[in-house]
Formats: structure tokens, sequence, C-alpha cells
């Protein structure tokens, strides 16, 4: 009982790293474009929760949209956690079936790409202000992140799920 406990614990810190650093991402990213540090949460808040989807409206300035930001806010950081506890359990699941633990490192894997290519199609409208590079970027960032977290607290993590 006491492991489900851990397993939930982890998976909302992975998902909580996981929505930061994308989120802290973007920011640098939006302030090296010029844009101003919300301006790609703004545009997706826009786009998910007002129904922005011409692309000639990307062509001029947006005014920031607080609500849209904090909505799309809310919704990254549950389905970062979601994905967090999923990936947790997964884990230790590798942990307790040590003979599914190359099956589980191709789902988690599987998965990764998977987020990449539905964030790419559900934001293809925008394209040339939120690039493929970047959302691979983005998404490895937080895996890098949440899987260093991940690889802490589980010694010998890596060298399990490779066998």
């Amino acid at each position: 009982m006491a492991r489900t406990v851990d397993v939930r614990r982890e998976g909302l810190v992975v998902g909580l790293i996981a929505s930061l650093s994308v989120a802290v991402f973007y920011g640098i990213f939006d302030i090296l474009a010029a844009r101003g540090g919300l301006y790609t949460i703004n545009l997706l808040g826009k786009a998910v929760f007002r129904g922005v989807r011409d692309p000639v409206v990307l062509q001029y300035p947006i005014r920031p949209d607080t609500g849209a930001m904090l909505l799309y806010t809310g919704l990254h950081l549950v389905l970062s956690l979601i994905i967090g506890l999923i990936v947790t359990r997964l884990i230790a699941e590798a942990e307790q079936q040590p003979s599914r633990a190359r099956f589980i490192l191709l789902i988690i894997v599987a998965g990764f790409f998977v987020t990449v290519f539905a964030v790419g199609f559900l934001s293809s409208p925008m394209r040339p202000l939120l690039p493929w590079w970047s959302i691979v970027l983005a998404n490895g960032l937080a895996v890098a992140l949440a899987g260093a977290y991940l690889l802490s607290r589980h010694p010998g993590l890596m060298r399990r799920l490779a066998s």
C-alpha cells in the first residue's frame, strides 16, 4: 500500500516537472523571438478556448487573454500530471515485473512520439510560430528532466529498463 502512495506522489512530481519545463522552454523561446514571455501560451489558449483557427490572424499582434492563458495552463498541467501518473505506474510495473521492462520502455518511448505528433497535428495552423523543432525540443526537455528525477529516485532503473 505504501508503494502506491509513492507512485502517485512521484507521478504528480513527474507531471509537474514536465509541465514547468515546457512552460519555461516556451517562455524563453518567446523572449528570444522578441514576442514576450507569454506569447505561445496566449496563442494556444486562444486556439483551444476561443476558437482562433485562422492562420492569417497570426501575422498581427495578438492581445493577451488572461482567461485563455489560465485555462490553457490548467489544461496543460492536468494533462502533464496524468502522463506523469501513467509513466510512474509503468515504471513501478517494470520494477515489479522485470521481464516486461523492455516492453514498458517501448510504451514510454512510443508515448513520447504520440505526444509530440498529437501536439504537432493539433497546432498545425500555427506552424510558422510553433515549429516542429520547438515541440520536439520542449517535450524532450520535459522527458530529460522528469527522467532525471525518476532515475535519482530509482537507482538501477535505466539498467533494468534496457535489459
